[in-house]
């Protein structure tokens, strides 16, 4: 079946079928705020799992398929059926473990039903004065609104805004303001420094937070350079800078120093020219840094930016920047795994619900609340961030599979995951199998999830979490190993084809 198939026939089942997707979401955010969510269904939560309900009992037990598989530490397993929210299968199902990333598909309904699908993050340029012969007399303000998609090209869109406003000249002070969303220095301070999947968070944000650094060998030295690049533009940044160093190791150090991230690379870790992604920690700075640059390219000069004081007086808009509706923004965040996304969108999930959390951990335990009221039995759930990065996040895969069958859920969700494409015992792919499944994986060094939905041809829809972790084994890693370390790969290979066998296993009694 087609997933376009499956789509059609869950629309169906909401009396609706000819609604558009965009509709269908918008609805089902309107109408599943209702109280009546957080009761507890009339049955027991807490059933003994039932291989016999709709299982060929010839097949191969899940604990069977567990201890098959080889992969050490713990694994914890559950399969709901939606309709019941009853536990079908499962192996340690109470078993807390790091969900990685699996975390961001419960970040995304959370920030679906708190935000709504409608929202937009909104960037602005505010004036403290009037425009008079074209000088901006006054000062500029460039007012980050929570966008974590931002880039290089739609700021050149805004740059571009002053010359449609009238502007050719700007005789105040030019501010950054980041703080629509805390400050924070990097979302797990264990990480690397170099690695860009690990950026600051800032109301403010840039390029993911993250600025190219290229490098090239000519005449037997390296010719180097960090831009924020885009597809068409290629900006040179000021706030960051690399020195070529004559060593073997370590590859990268970075430090802070003067306002500007100073970064060194090992000489023998590069080839002939190559280039990658390294984090900025002062988000605010570099977006502003490269939006004086793109003024500057229309013609306008500004001075170099400055944070935006408490002080200064109040300011009118001059022209704003509006994201992509959050469903689209989900979307990319669910297929990419991209951190700051899930970040930034469960922050400002959390402020719409009246926090004011200055940490990851703070925003995390507000979104732990709101699903605990959610909930058809006392779950605990504990978040240290949204995006799963931090090894600290524990649940059970019972507590993210019950998550998941919240009522409406899949509906919301589904459209956003990507499908998973099953293998059969040969290692083949099964591209023409009946039944759909779409998820969102998840994996740290020694920690493997897959959470998400399956839908069979009978048209019954389940949800199901599978986790993995060798907790052990990671505690071990000091922070200089958490790149790759020795191991993981073919751990990760095991866990990643237990899941697979089990999904295959249970696809082919759900058929039955």
């Amino acid at each position: 079946m087609f997933l376009s198939q499956v789509w059609a026939l869950l629309w169906s089942m909401t009396g609706s079928p000819q609604i558009s997707r965009r509709g269908l979401l918008t609805g089902l955010a309107a109408g599943l705020a209702s109280p009546a969510l957080a009761n507890a269904p009339g049955r027991s939560p807490f059933p003994k799992p039932r291989p016999g309900d709709g299982m060929r009992r010839a097949l191969p037990a899940t604990a069977d398929l567990v201890a098959r598989a080889n992969v050490r530490g713990a694994t914890s397993v559950a399969l709901i059926d939606l309709e019941s929210n009853m536990l079908l299968d499962g192996f340690a199902p109470a078993l807390r473990l790091p969900p990685a990333s699996t975390t961001k598909a419960l970040t995304a309904l959370y920030a679906l039903r708190t935000l709504g699908p409608s929202h937009r993050f909104v960037t602005q340029l505010l004036r403290t004065g009037p425009i008079e012969g074209g000088v901006l007399k006054g000062d500029l303000i460039l007012a980050g609104g929570g966008d974590p998609t931002l880039d290089t090209d739609a700021l050149a869109e805004l740059a571009r805004s002053l010359s449609d406003a009238g502007v050719t000249a700007v005789s105040g002070n030019f501010y950054h303001d980041g703080t629509a969303l805390p400050s924070i220095a990097s979302i797990d301070p264990g990480q690397p420094d170099h690695l860009g999947y690990n950026p600051a968070i800032a109301g403010l944000n840039l390029n993911f937070n993250r600025v190219y650094f290229e490098w090239k060998r000519e005449d037997g030295n390296y010719a180097v350079s960090m831009d924020a690049r885009s597809g068409t533009l290629r900006p040179r940044v000021r706030v960051s800078s690399m020195s070529v160093q004559p060593r073997q190791a370590p590859i990268y150090t970075y430090e802070r120093r003067e306002g500007r991230d100073h970064w060194t690379v090992a000489r023998g870790a590069l080839g002939r020219e190559g280039g990658r992604w390294l984090p900025v920690r002062e988000p605010e700075a570099y977006a502003a840094d490269v939006f004086r640059t793109l003024a500057g390219q229309t013609g306008i000069s500004l001075k170099p930016s400055q944070p935006l004081p408490a002080d200064l007086p109040s300011a009118t808009s001059l022209s704003a920047l509006n994201s992509a509706a959050l469903p689209q923004i989900l979307r990319g965040m669910l297929k990419y795994s991209t951190n700051l996304t899930a970040e930034c969108v469960g922050l400002s999930a959390t402020q719409a619900l009246g926090a004011r959390p200055e940490t990851l951990a703070a925003s995390g335990r507000s979104m732990a609340s709101w699903y605990a009221a959610q909930m058809p039995y006392p779950a605990e759930m504990t978040f240290s961030d949204h995006s799963g990065l931090t090894d600290s996040t524990r649940i059970s895969s019972r507590d993210l599979a019950t998550a998941l069958a919240q009522r409406g859920a899949i509906t919301e969700l589904g459209p956003l995951l990507k499908p998973v494409t099953l293998r059969d015992r040969q290692g083949n792919q099964l591209s023409d199998y009946p039944t759909a499944i779409f998820a969102k994986t998840g994996t740290l060094n020694f920690v493997s999830a897959l959470g998400g939905y399956i839908v069979p041809p009978s048209g019954k829809r389940y949800a199901f979490c599978i986790m993995s972790a060798d907790l052990d084994r990671r505690a071990l890693l000091t922070r200089a190993q958490r790149d790759r370390p020795e191991g993981a790969r073919p751990w990760a290979r095991r866990a990643r084809k237990l899941q697979n066998d089990l999904l295959l296993n249970w696809t082919r009694g759900l058929l039955t």
